[in-house]
């Protein structure tokens, strides 16, 4: 028996489901599904690229949420500088989605990824750069862009904090690095970065404080690295997620030495389809604070299969359709035969593999057989639970397609 290559549609896959059609009415597709609204989609793409230009900032949209062409080729018709991945695997396929610009968020240790690296500075003009905090890091990198030929390549010092992912943990620390890059044969010190994200789940401290405290941090460090020599007038100074990316854009371009302009990169992804969950409550605005009132894109389509007692419903969507890793799926609303309808009072309160429990009134008239509409929380593990996604217009027709590489 032969299977199909990876990156083939099966005629069975997408024949039954019907997710080709475009201008089809999504009631005659397969669920569970998930699907993006295309004006909530349109709407962030726009909102962000305003607000970015507005405070003179960039953006370069973290990729890894989607994994989309479709998405991100609106992210870079809006003025993206370009785009963030997380590894060099992603970071082909960002290529081959169209950017001119790759950002790896990250440092490289892989050697298949480094070999790319290498052959694509030795090959592509196109621009690449990837993060480096540590002098082991430097020498893997320098020893595998031997066959780079006189390019160089520019990376970022990452910045972090006791607790937290990559990055020097101190000042002295990451100006140890930059000078590390300037002895080297293949890199070019081009900026500095930091990720506050997971400031969340480290700081017990006041969390916007926290935030700032940390720009400040990466901001010292770039203009120690100055007044050592070691970087530019004009360096790129890099973080935000879609959480405090107003926090980032004040803060990482003051603060520098006299001649200095850094070019801010904010790096935030998941603002592309927001959600009901963290990010309705973590978002700039939803905090109140400087940020573009973003729209929640994402909604998942599920039945109901089971009402064994009075207060439960059961949906046949699951852990392989939900993301859980965030919180929890959000009941939005109910599609039944007499029509569409708000639904109160219910809350998903977990899910199995192919199951979420649904808590309900036991006066609600929700029937098996209904669909249950839900919100998710964190857009980017929803989006790697599904190859491909129809984005549809506000009256349920599908208007585009968004096929994921993950």
């Amino acid at each position: 028996m032969t299977t199909s290559a990876p990156d083939e549609r099966s005629d069975i896959e997408i024949g039954e489901q019907g997710i080709d059609d475009v201008g089809r009415d999504l009631g005659a597709l397969a669920l569970p599904m998930m699907l993006l609204r295309d004006s909530a989609l349109q709407h962030n793409v726009e909102a962000m690229a305003a607000y970015c230009a507005a405070r003179g900032v960039l953006l370069s949209p973290h990729a890894k949420t989607t994994m989309s062409p479709q998405i991100t080729a609106r992210q870079l018709r809006a003025g993206a500088w370009g785009l963030t991945v997380a590894n060099p695997q992603q970071g082909r396929l960002a290529r081959a989605f169209g950017a001119g610009r790759v950002l790896i968020a990250n440092e490289v240790a892989d050697r298949t990824g480094l070999r790319w690296i290498a052959e694509t500075l030795a090959g592509e003009a196109f621009e690449l750069y990837c993060y480096v905090d540590s002098l082991a890091g430097i020498a893997l990198l320098d020893a595998a862009l031997h066959t780079a030929g006189d390019r160089r390549l520019p990376v970022l010092v990452e910045v972090g904090f006791q607790g937290g992912r990559g990055g020097a943990r101190s000042v002295d620390a990451a100006v140890a690095v930059a000078a590390a890059v300037g002895r080297s044969e293949h890199l070019r010190l081009a900026g500095i970065a930091g990720y506050e994200g997971t400031l969340r789940q480290q700081s017990d401290d006041d969390l916007p404080a926290a935030v700032r405290s940390f720009c400040r941090e990466v901001v010292r460090a770039g203009s120690a690295m100055h007044a050592a020599g070691l970087l530019s007038d004009r360096p790129i100074a890099s973080a935000g997620g879609s959480s405090w990316f107003d926090v980032v854009a004040a803060e990482l371009g003051r603060g520098w030495p006299i001649g200095v302009t850094p070019e801010v990169v904010l790096r935030s992804g998941c603002y592309v389809t927001h959600d009901h969950g963290v990010y309705a409550r973590t978002s700039p605005r939803s905090r109140g604070g400087d940020g573009p009132a973003f729209r929640p894109a994402i909604e998942v389509w599920a039945n109901v299969v089971s009402r064994p007692e009075p207060n439960l419903a059961l949906l046949d969507a699951g852990r392989r359709d939900l993301p859980f890793d965030d919180g929890l799926p959000v009941p939005l609303a109910v599609r039944g035969p007499q029509g569409t309808r708000s639904i109160t009072g219910a809350t998903v309160t977990r899910l199995n593999d192919q199951h979420a429990f649904c808590r309900i009134d036991a006066d609600d008239p929700l029937a098996v057989g209904d669909v249950v509409v839900l919100g998710i929380s964190h857009p980017c593990t929803a989006f790697d639970k599904w190859r491909r996604i129809p984005i549809v217009d506000d009256a349920d027709r599908i208007v585009e397609i968004a096929d994921t590489y993950f």
